[in-house]
């Protein structure tokens, strides 16, 4: 079991009291009233899927209720780096 280190509380907690909520730092179309069918949705539907290096939002959902982000090597499952909402990463992810 992984042990997650949470920005907001400041202790690592095990990773059942946390919820993974997919793909980190997805831009929102800038005129979604306007955009095309397709642009829509790719913005809603297709995500990344790296093999490497992948930024996801997690849920501390057992504790804080707060949303973070986590740098996490999709291959070993091993987590790089945590980091509140609205702070930039300091390694970069695989783009694909």
């Amino acid at each position: 079991m992984l042990h997650i280190y949470c920005p907001h509380c400041g202790e690592y907690r095990e990773e059942d009291e946390f919820h993974c909520k997919g793909q980190a730092h997805i831009q929102r179309p800038l005129d979604p009233d306007n955009c095309s069918d397709e642009e829509w949705g790719n913005y809603m539907y297709f995500r990344s899927n790296p093999r490497g290096l992948h930024h996801e939002i997690w849920f501390h959902s057992a504790g804080c209720h707060k949303f973070f982000n986590v740098t996490r090597d999709t291959v070993s499952y091993q987590i790089k780096e945590v980091y509140k909402m609205g702070e930039q990463p300091s390694l970069a992810a695989i783009k694909g």
